[in-house]
């Protein structure tokens, strides 16, 4: 690397560690040093893999220095773990002359150790383990009209066809499910649902007598 490039990828790890704080350390190799074993030479935030300024290569450096240099790609984020076992975020992007010969590597290591545990405690925390539960949230309705109009929905996706394609057997099984669900609970009720089926109210209460009686059966 020339004296400008490494200038300017010293102060541009300087920035990122700044910007992403003591977690994220960056890492600048000359891979046209004299001596590989002290090819860092630019390390801000080294005490995340416990290296230094003159420290030696990685393995991807090691890789870079015996492959092809044509067939070198910059590697996206991937895990890499630290000798005293800490979990790293890492990317490594080439440097290259004009020549598109590899001169340097900027590697990323962001430490994720906490993180990764507190993602899976917060997992843990947010799974339902009651019987039939869902982890799809429940929206919270507004008030007692919104509630009503969420079940009606829930009818419509239970049957699996509108309200308006429904046959008799597929409003009665709609009903069923409101029913179950409490809707009915729920004053003028009744009424509503005769609009949304597009039903008497004869026949609503005929349907929810056979849904009900339908569910005696099968109990």
């Amino acid at each position: 690397m020339t004296t400008g490039q490494i200038d300017f990828y010293q102060r541009l790890a300087r920035t990122l560690a700044m910007e992403f704080g003591p977690s994220c350390e960056v890492v600048v190799y000359d891979l046209e040093c004299t001596d590989m074993d002290r090819s860092i030479v630019a390390i801000e935030n080294g005490h995340v893999s416990g290296r230094g300024l003159g420290a030696g290569p990685s393995h991807v450096v090691l890789e870079a220095l015996q492959g092809a240099p044509a067939a070198l790609e910059d590697r996206p984020p991937y895990f890499t773990k630290t000798a005293d076992g800490k979990t790293l975020k890492s990317s490594t992007l080439f440097i290259r002359n004009d020549e598109g010969k590899p001169v340097g590597v900027l590697a990323i290591n962001y430490d994720i150790t906490l993180m990764a545990a507190m993602a899976s405690e917060l997992t843990a925390f947010v799974q339902t383990r009651g019987e039939g539960a869902s982890n799809e949230p429940e929206e919270i309705t507004r008030n007692i009209a919104d509630l009503l109009e969420d079940l009606l929905e829930e009818s419509v996706r239970y049957v699996g066809k509108p309200a308006a394609l429904m046959t008799k057997e597929d409003r009665v099984r709609a009903i069923g499910y409101l029913d179950r669900r409490g809707a009915f609970l729920i004053s003028k009720s009744s009424e509503r649902a005769c609009e949304f089926f597009g039903i008497s109210k004869y026949s609503f209460y005929s349907y929810l007598n056979e849904a009900k009686a339908a569910a005696d059966a099968s109990a």
